[in-house]
């Protein structure tokens, strides 16, 4: 094994994740004498994370972005559909196999005060990949650790505290640092910055960014913060209650989103601006997210979306390629900007009072 850091160099343009139709669901239970129900996380869910691409996936809390980042990571197994991971189909995989795939992705978690254990020295937390994983001597994998802290930006001096001797945004580093030990293909980063302040939020994203240009890696990003999304990802993945309603490009759906649920997203969030340098009209999404355990019969959203006819409330709209990006709206078409709409014998509808 080469030293961590230096070899998840990757070819661009590699597919590290591919994932096709990705279901997940679990069974509530409801009681001694009721039938369990079965509650739909994931409902067919598809995408492809490249090497040195970061794939962003946004959406409300309960819209199944953090069953995704369980499945990518291994955690849990999906109900149905293929997940490629680095060239292996991981759903048919054995024990063996699956066990080995683990190396190639890992994990940094949210909240960096609850990831790292208190009563270890950040050397024993860094080596312990090594020490699992690997055959290497206690010199080189305290070594290896060392050069790991200096390369997220910490002093190697360092690997001799405890957790405890840290501010937020340096144990985010040491998460950083540990999930790189191995050096994976693809790091799950999910809401990796949200308990920090603005300021090291920055600073983090950079750090994110840096190793990605110097390694190659592959980021499935996990955040609710469409802020920190314009500044690290590549492309976007926007979830509604278990569903992709809209995924492509960042700057094709920042600019001009054509899913209602993206353009609320975007125009609830302070700082955004639109194409032309205004701040976007701001839309309210009314009534509550739907019960996952009971979804509308056609389009998720239908039941809160400002322009829901007839035909969405009956009939769930399929992911079509509309404007360099993938979305799941009938209407999708009429929201172009004027300047590129195609001909349509249908006008942009009314928004409901």
């Amino acid at each position: 094994m080469s030293a961590p850091g230096t070899a998840v160099n990757q070819a661009p343009d590699r597919i590290v994740v591919q994932a096709t139709d990705l279901r997940q669901v679990y069974s509530i239970h409801r009681g001694m004498f009721r039938p369990s129900a079965q509650l739909q996380a994931v409902g067919g869910v598809s995408f492809v994370v490249r090497a040195g691409q970061t794939l962003a996936v946004v959406g409300e809390s309960g819209c199944g972005k953090s069953t995704l980042a369980r499945m990518v990571s291994l955690i849990e197994t999906p109900a149905a559909g293929t997940l490629m991971l680095d060239g292996t189909d991981v759903t048919h995989a054995t024990a063996h196999e699956r066990r080995a795939l683990r190396k190639t992705v890992q994990l940094v978690f949210q909240n960096p005060y609850g990831s790292l254990n208190p009563r270890k020295k950040i050397s024993a937390a860094l080596e312990d990949p090594l020490a699992i994983n690997t055959k290497l001597p206690k010199a080189e994998r305290r070594e290896r650790a060392r050069a790991m802290l200096a390369q997220v930006g910490l002093r190697p001096e360092y690997a001799d505290r405890y957790p405890h001797m840290f501010s937020g945004g340096q144990r985010q580093r040491i998460a950083i640092a540990r999930a790189l030990m191995l050096s994976p293909k693809l790091v799950v980063a999910d809401e990796p910055v949200s308990a920090l302040d603005v300021s090291i939020q920055a600073q983090v994203l950079n750090l994110l960014a840096d190793l990605q240009r110097d390694l190659g890696l592959a980021y499935l990003f996990i955040s609710h913060d469409l802020a920190v999304v314009r500044h690290i990802a590549h492309d976007v993945l926007v979830m509604y209650l278990g569903h992709a309603v809209e995924q492509g490009p960042k700057d094709k759906i920042f600019a001009q989103p054509l899913h209602p649920y993206t353009q609320a997203l975007l125009a609830s969030t302070p700082g955004l601006v639109g194409p032309d340098g205004q701040r976007r009209e701001r839309m309210v999404l009314k009534g509550e997210l739907p019960s996952p355990l009971n979804p509308p019969p056609g389009c998720v959203f239908s039941t809160r979306c400002a322009y829901a006819t007839d035909r969405c409330r009956a009939e769930r709209p399929l992911q079509r390629p509309v404007d360099e990006r993938l979305v799941a709206c009938h209407y999708a078409e009429e929201f172009l900007a004027p300047a590129t709409r195609p001909a349509s014998p249908g006008a942009l509808p009314t928004p409901v009072a």
